[in-house]
């Protein structure tokens, strides 16, 4: 039998797995009944009434997100309390029997349209588990009611990037139990939503693990096919709104390297979503206004999420007027500048480029500084150690190197160092492991060189890089 680190080689992300990849980092909006309620996790009792947002403004949503850097919004449309922001056919429970704009308001749709006009990727939470709809725990008359449910909100709402499904459920071993029909579930998906990744309790994006922004070292986007087995992911969700989950790791710390898959029989492209909220909790509480992550905070979670081959799902809860709190949008504008001055002057553009090896003449090092996302260097199949030599023709400055694979041939770097020239002579700045579709490498103080060197170290069956970008930090007076 080939060895599983070669079969992991042949791995790839299909189409719509690449393109969520590619979105990098988006937001959670959690609001509905608990954002009144100041619950956390509701119990589907709570009376309609209380759904009242006094100044909502979904386009203020997005015009601080994207602004933040963000570059989509998922929509908790109904959660653990079964409320539902859309005037859903098969329930009372929802926006249409609130006061809220008299009972014909549709807080999917507006969000939706919202996204639409200012550019951003538009995404679904549906919870699975459902307190308030009495054919729960009854198996296909619920099944028909979320599939119902589903249906509809892919069918009303344009376009869908995601659907997310929560592995969260409180009702314990005397409660309802719900045989969820995932494979319908995920058939209905694919026929009304085909480009729309399906995430978490589903086939195509992974739970990191936890809910601290705790990303391992190595992030391994081709994983042991077990994985994807949902009572997997329900068993390491939350039980409990009491149970801090996000407190503490929930999670194996290598999934993909050659030792932890040496036994697997199946492995799939899986690749890892990191979910945190911007403040303690998921829906909006006034008690947390000065408990919001700071600037810095969310720079780290983003160096080691989107940074180390995960997306960043990033949770910014509306109050009860509606809209996103100004010091929540204080904080992502901070975050977004931050960002900005991080990669402000890219020292790499206008280099020299000169590697070990090529492939061939299509698969040239000078691709590594090309921006068309299609070209690619790969080194030639002898080279066991290949390595690239970035040329600036002159001695400049710089703090971070952004690696990029070639994620569609798939996942092959498993380790890699960085040198500078120093009078001839070769320093190296650092090591890492994997790289994947991005690797932020981010040094604590910046470097002087006319030359970075970058070797690949250890491989599995080939070695590529898509883009390799070298950036300078701003520097204020």
């Amino acid at each position: 039998m080939t060895e599983a680190y070669i079969r992991a080689a042949e791995v790839i992300p299909s189409k719509r797995q690449l393109e969520w990849q590619k979105t990098e980092m988006y937001a959670f909006c959690h609001f509905g009944m608990n954002t009144f309620t100041d619950k956390e996790w509701g119990d589907g009792t709570d009376s309609p009434a209380l759904f009242n947002p006094t100044d909502f403004d979904a386009d203020q949503w997005a015009r601080v997100i994207k602004n933040g850097g963000l570059n989509g919004i998922i929509l908790t449309c109904k959660h653990h309390d079964g409320f539902c922001l859309w005037p859903s056919k098969y329930t009372d429970y929802s926006v249409k029997a609130s006061p809220f704009k008299d009972g014909s308001g549709d807080i999917v749709r507006e969000v939706s349209n919202a996204c639409k006009k200012h550019g951003l990727k538009f995404g679904v939470y549906l919870s699975p588990w459902d307190r308030h709809e009495k054919t729960y725990g009854e198996g296909k008359a619920y099944d028909t009611y979320f599939v119902n449910q589903l249906t509809e909100l892919l069918t009303d709402y344009g376009d869908i990037f995601c659907v997310w499904f929560d592995g969260a459920c409180g009702e314990g071993k005397n409660g309802r139990i719900q045989q969820y029909d995932w494979p319908g579930y995920y058939k209905v998906i694919r026929e009304l939503m085909p480009d729309a990744v399906i995430s978490i309790c589903g086939p195509d994006v992974r739970w990191i693990g936890n809910e601290t922004a705790v990303c391992r070292e190595s992030e391994w986007s081709v994983v042991p096919s077990r994985l994807a087995i949902n009572e997997y992911t329900a068993e390491h969700s939350q039980k409990s709104v009491d149970e801090k989950i996000r407190d503490r790791y929930k999670m194996e710390l290598d999934l993909g390297s050659r030792k932890a898959i040496k036994n697997e029989k199946e492995l799939i492209w899986y690749p890892a979503e990191v979910d945190v909220s911007v403040r303690p909790g998921w829906f909006y509480h006034k008690s947390e206004d000065y408990r919001v992550k700071s600037y810095d905070k969310l720079v780290e979670i983003y160096l080691n999420s989107v940074g180390g081959n995960a997306n960043l799902l990033l949770n910014i809860p509306p109050d009860k007027t509606g809209r996103i709190h100004e010091i929540d949008a204080l904080a992502l504008d901070s975050f977004a500048r931050s960002l900005r001055d991080m990669f402000y002057n890219k020292v790499s553009e206008g280099s020299k480029v000169k590697a070990s090896s090529e492939l061939d003449e299509l698969h040239r090092a000078s691709n590594i500084l090309s921006d068309n996302g299609i070209l690619y260097w790969q080194c030639a199949a002898d080279d066991k150690e290949p390595e690239i030599v970035i040329d600036f023709g002159e001695e400049k400055s710089f703090d971070s190197v952004v690696l990029k694979e070639n994620i569609a041939t798939g996942q092959q770097i498993e380790s890699f160092a960085l040198f500078i020239n120093k009078k001839g002579k070769w320093k190296r700045l650092c090591k890492g492991t994997v790289i994947g579709y991005k690797k932020i490498v981010r040094l604590k103080k910046k470097v002087s060189s006319d030359k970075l060197r970058i070797k690949i170290t250890s491989y599995r069956v080939k070695a590529a890089l898509e883009k390799v970008e070298i950036c300078a930090s701003r520097e204020y007076i």
